[in-house]
């Protein structure tokens, strides 16, 4: 009776950790705070950062190597160049500037780097049928999408296809975005619901240290932030209200 008992409890325990997904993280607060909603979920995450040439990358890397520490998960770094060498973004070329934070502009900013999105999932899609993961998770919200086109909950749709279309037919990857319709300020409240250590995040588009406080970026999550009454724990050269 026993030896039966310790057997469905092994049994129960592998159900409850088979689940495994690859976590495309950027270092920032929306990916951190999606790797803690992929383990709230019942995933084991893997984590996989791309440095591309960007701004930020060596801060970057560093805070998705530590919050893949924090969460005893696995990681995988990439490097490439093919961003970069296309251009077309003030993240990658030095030449532009980034451009002050514009909360009400419905343009696209200078920050967005082409297609950028469909490259980094197209890497994460073969990580997780290599590694035998379930899903993809990535943390595109909606005010992304007021900007970038690749973060609209049509292009994930789109991209589901493309993966259930060129995988094997016995691999089943779900791509997730949980956060597609949240605001900023609600991958906040999410975040401090899940204790996410906001203070191993980046996402200062400028510098690696401290955050500027006035890019796009930063502004938007200062107004997060302040929006549900904790003070960002990161350092900033300005701190503006927004």
């Amino acid at each position: 009776m026993t030896s039966n008992d310790s057997s469905d409890d092994s049994t129960a325990t592998d159900e409850q950790t088979e689940k495994r997904a690859v976590i495309l993280a950027s270092g920032g607060m929306d990916s951190a705070t999606v790797a803690y909603e992929a383990r709230e979920r019942g995933y084991e995450p893997y984590f996989l950062h791309t440095s591309y040439g960007q701004r930020t990358e060596t801060k970057e890397f560093d805070c998705a190597k530590r919050q893949a520490e924090e969460l005893d998960a696995g990681f995988l770094h990439v490097e490439t160049s093919h961003l970069a060498t296309i251009g077309g973004s003030s993240l990658t070329d030095d030449e532009m500037d980034v451009e002050d934070a514009d909360l009400e502009s419905d343009e696209v900013p200078d920050t967005y780097v082409p297609f950028r999105n469909a490259n980094l999932l197209s890497m994460a899609v073969s990580c997780a049928e290599a590694n035998d993961c379930d899903a993809v998770f990535i943390g595109a919200h909606s005010e992304d999408f007021s900007g970038y086109p690749d973060c609209r909950p049509q292009f994930f749709e789109a991209f589901q296809a493309v993966v259930d279309t060129g995988t094997k037919d016995e691999t089943n990857i779900e791509l997730v975005a949980p956060f597609v319709e949240f605001r900023k300020t609600d991958i906040a409240e999410r975040g401090v619901e899940l204790d996410v250590p906001y203070e191993l995040t980046w996402s200062c588009y400028r510098a690696e240290e401290p955050a500027c406080g006035t890019c796009d970026s930063c502004a938007l999550r200062l107004q997060a932030f302040q929006n549900v009454g904790v003070r960002d724990p990161i350092e900033y050269e300005e701190r503006p209200e927004y």
